[in-house]
Formats: C-alpha cells, sequence, structure tokens
C-alpha cells in the first residue's frame, strides 16, 4: 500500500512548487505527486507565454499582487541559482487612445503602493524602446521578465526526484474517500493513501474539490471552473524586429483578462496576443475541441448566463477576432501600425481556468479552501506561475497545520 503524509493532486507549476515548498519546510515529509497527463506542465503552464510578471495590475494588499511580487524576485533567484535560461527585459503598457489614461494613471498608483518600480513615459520615450508601437503615453515596468516556464518545471522535477518524492505520471484521480486518519486516493494507476491532500488540479480543480466536498459531506465548492481559451499568434520569423520587448495595453478592468499583448520570449519568438473566448470543453485548444457534455455543464451553470448577460459585447468581439483575422489584426495594429494580417501565423493556445461565482462575478483573487485532510485551489490563473514559489509556500503552510 502507497501510504504518504501529503498527496498533490496536478503536475502543473502550482503542484510541483507546493511539492517543493513541502520538502523545503520539512525535509521528511513523504509526497506523492499526481498527474493525470504522461508528462508534467502540460496544459496552463506550458501554454502561456513565459512572462515573469511585477505585479503591477493587482489590487494592493490581495494575495496576487503579494505573490506576484515576491514570486518575480523568487523566480529570477531560482533561474539563476539553477541555470535556466530567463530575462528581466523590463515592460510597456500604452495607452493608444485618450480614454485609457484614467485607467493608466490608476495602473500607475496600483504599481507605486505594490512596490513595483514603473515610471511614466512620453510618446517620444515609449518610441526609444519600440520604434514601432504607436501610443500617446506609457508606463515602464522594470521587472518584468521571461523565462520558459516548462524548463522551471523540469527543473522542479529533478529537485522533487532527488529529494524522494514520488512523481507519478498517468495517476488520473477518479474517486476519493475521507477517513478519520487518511484520505485514500483511486487513480488509474491504483489506490494511494496520504494523511493531506492538496488539490491543484487547475481546469478539474472545481471537480475534485467536489468530490473532496462529498467524502467529507461538507459544502460543495463555492465556485465552478469556467474554461476560456487565449488563442496566439506569432509574428512571422522576418518580422520579428517589430518588437523589441513586451507591449501591454492598457486593461479594462471589468474583466479578468490583459488584452492582446505583444511579447518577445526567451526563445526569441514574439507572440501576439491572446484574446479570450468560451472554450468548447475544459482542454480546448481550438474550435474543433469539443466535449458536449462538459460544454452542456458550462453552460448549464448559472454563473454563465449571469456572464452572458453582462458581458455579451465584449464576448462577440472576443469571438470576432477569433474567427476573422483581419479583426484580430486591427486590433493588433492599434499599438503595432506596421503589422500586416501576412505577419501573423496561427500559435498554440491555452486555457485558462477561471474561477466563477453563482452571480456571474469572476474570481479576481486566489482562491483556497478545504476541509481538515484537504487543501483545494479553486483559482489560480495568471499570475500563478510567477507567484508560483510563494504560492506553494502559503500551501505548504495550510498542509502543516492540518497534519501538526
Amino acid at each position: 500500500m502507497l501510504r504518504y503524509d501529503v498527496i498533490v493532486i496536478g503536475g502543473g507549476i502550482v503542484g510541483l512548487s507546493t511539492a517543493y515548498a513541502l520538502t523545503e519546510r520539512s525535509p521528511g515529509t513523504t509526497v506523492a505527486v499526481l498527474e493525470k497527463e504522461t508528462s508534467w506542465a502540460a496544459h496552463q503552464t506550458g501554454r502561456n507565454s513565459g512572462v515573469i510578471h511585477s505585479g503591477l495590475y493587482y489590487k494592493p494588499g490581495s494575495l496576487k499582487a503579494r505573490f506576484a511580487v515576491e514570486g518575480a524576485r523568487r523566480m529570477v533567484e531560482f533561474c539563476a541559482d539553477h541555470g535556466i535560461p530567463h530575462e528581466v527585459t523590463g515592460k510597456l503598457v500604452v495607452a493608444t487612445d485618450p480614454s485609457e489614461l484614467g485607467r493608466m494613471k490608476t495602473l500607475l498608483q496600483r504599481g507605486e503602493a505594490n512596490g513595483v518600480p514603473v515610471r511614466e513615459l512620453t510618446p517620444e520615450q515609449i518610441a526609444e524602446y519600440e520604434p514601432n508601437v504607436r501610443a500617446i503615453a506609457g508606463l515602464h515596468v522594470g521587472t518584468t521578465g521571461i523565462v520558459d516556464y516548462g524548463e522551471v518545471c523540469r527543473t522542479l522535477v529533478d529537485l522533487l526526484h532527488k529529494r524522494g518524492v514520488s512523481l507519478r505520471t498517468g495517476a488520473g484521480v477518479t474517486g476519493l474517500a475521507v477517513h478519520p486518519s487518511e484520505v485514500v486516493v483511486q487513480t488509474r494507476l491504483g489506490e494511494v493513501r496520504g494523511k493531506t491532500v492538496v488539490n491543484c488540479a487547475g481546469l478539474y480543480s472545481d471537480r475534485i474539490a467536489a468530490m473532496a466536498a462529498r467524502a467529507e459531506g461538507s459544502a460543495p465548492p463555492p465556485v465552478r471552473i469556467v474554461p476560456f481559451r487565449g488563442e496566439y499568434h506569432e509574428l512571422a520569423p522576418h518580422r520579428r524586429g517589430l518588437v523589441h520587448g513586451l507591449v501591454y495595453p492598457v486593461p479594462d478592468p471589468a474583466f479578468p483578462f490583459l488584452g492582446v499583448h505583444l511579447t518577445r520570449g526567451i526563445h526569441g519568438d514574439v507572440h501576439v496576443g491572446p484574446n479570450a473566448v468560451l472554450a468548447l470543453r475544459r482542454e480546448g485548444y481550438s474550435w474543433t475541441q469539443a466535449k458536449p457534455s462538459e460544454l452542456a455543464s458550462t453552460l448549464a451553470y448559472r454563473g454563465m448566463w449571469h456572464i452572458a448577460k453582462r458581458h455579451w459585447r465584449y464576448g462577440a468581439g472576443e469571438m470576432l477576432r477569433s474567427l476573422a483575422k483581419p479583426a484580430f489584426t486591427r486590433a493588433v495594429q492599434r499599438m503595432l501600425p506596421a503589422v500586416t494580417a501576412a505577419d501573423l501565423v496561427r500559435a498554440p493556445a491555452g486555457v485558462r481556468a477561471q474561477a466563477v461565482r453563482p452571480d456571474g462575478e469572476l474570481v479576481d483573487d486566489f482562491l483556497f479552501t478545504g476541509g481538515e485532510r484537504i487543501v483545494n485551489v479553486l483559482n489560480a490563473p495568471s499570475p500563478a506561475a510567477t507567484a508560483s514559489l510563494p504560492i506553494g509556500e502559503e500551501i505548504a503552510g495550510r498542509v502543516f497545520d492540518r497534519l501538526t
């Protein structure tokens, strides 16, 4: 019988960072990490733009603000310590219309409140960084960087293996039973038992949480995961010189998405995107990847109807930019006028696991819940990769509170 102190469900960067924090804090702790795929970081972690976020956007005092600022520093240190290619590039946030100037001023104030090095730029100063970008004002954020989070995860896996952590891929969870002294987890590879379980299942975290709640006889999770697909393009190789670094628009605070932005990655490619459309399944990376049962469940959720009612105009625009390349190109041209549709090549999409409350409110901060023997991570979208090391420590603290 396989027994551990802690079982972590989910092998993305948050799950791996949690196992890392557990073994850092108490080296004698026995830990297993269960991943349903045959590789690590197969979904949200391995399908993002690789940005180390500074903490500019988030409400002062929130978990996102605290963990992003600390996480950016810690991620750079971790990469330097372990020889992982990375770069602190800084980034620009640019306004292209006078209506955005008030929101930009709010961003500046948030950045200052969060301790992020940020300064205002004139159009002439923006041109010194990005000659091809059109803007009427901007911000420069000094601590933003780039990295390959898949490489970070491969390093974490190597470290965990050396520490004796049981790393099990292909171990999708099929059932949970909670007993007074342990949790029994049924997987496709057999039964595993642990004193405590951490649910870092990302796109399926609400389902694991519901499974645990039924086993404990407690209330169901307070949110549902709604999958939003973010579709990327990239600049054709001969046009990568249009963008030197990272360029973002001023975000609309009514939505949790940052809008289409320009990101030169650690490997020299330039990503353009993402937009945000409802995915037709939780791991639906294109319009052709659909799962009727999952889509029906999402559409039947009361919170989804509230979202549709409030934001249908925004959603229609995102869908248009998804289906019509000229519309997507026009959105990019607001910042980068020289780009053409021929310069944009489809790149792999990602899916964001967004927690939504029954009233349609999109959860803005990281969200942790749980019972006596379960810790659920129910909302950990961007900047979770940046913040993964302090998130792991937060979860480890909650685990050890249950073990003692």
